[in-house]
């Protein structure tokens, strides 16, 4: 099995347990070796009490992107330690994307950055994710 289908089979098997991301609005586009891309429009139970995009659910797509781009090679990783920088408001109706990036990956950690940005290509928020894997994979039946 090629690296692109074992990053898009350990996509596929986390997808369908990914409740969380599901529910928000999330939306996985691509997968491959490392690297990852989610998406999400702003809708009105995504506005804070400033009327712009809750930080949380930027941070969580972020996250998103991280852990679909860390998991990639059938390796279950788990968040170490994660941050982000907000550097413009996410607008209700905007379509925030969050492109996952590998810096890093040794045997058990990984350092990852993701940047999301608007549907006019403004970044909105820079984040850094580090990951470490576990002694588990995410297909059985393929080895990593």
């Amino acid at each position: 099995m090629s690296p692109e289908e074992l990053a898009t089979r350990s996509a596929e098997a986390m997808w369908s347990n990914d409740d969380a991301s599901k529910s928000i609005g999330i939306t996985l586009i691509s997968v491959a070796p490392g690297t990852a891309t989610v998406s999400m429009k702003v809708e009105q139970q995504h506005t804070n009490g400033h009327d712009i995009c809750h930080g949380g659910f930027i941070f969580t797509l972020a996250d998103t992107a991280f852990a679909f781009a860390c998991n990639s090679y059938n390796q279950v990783a788990v968040a170490q330690h994660n941050s982000i920088t907000f550097v413009a408001p996410g607008k209700l109706n905007d379509t925030l994307t969050a492109v996952a990036i590998e810096v890093n990956r040794g045997k058990r950690s990984g350092t990852y950055d993701a940047e999301v940005v608007n549907q006019n290509n403004e970044t909105i928020a820079l984040f850094r994710g580090h990951s470490r894997s576990l002694n588990a994979t995410l297909i059985a039946d393929v080895d990593s």
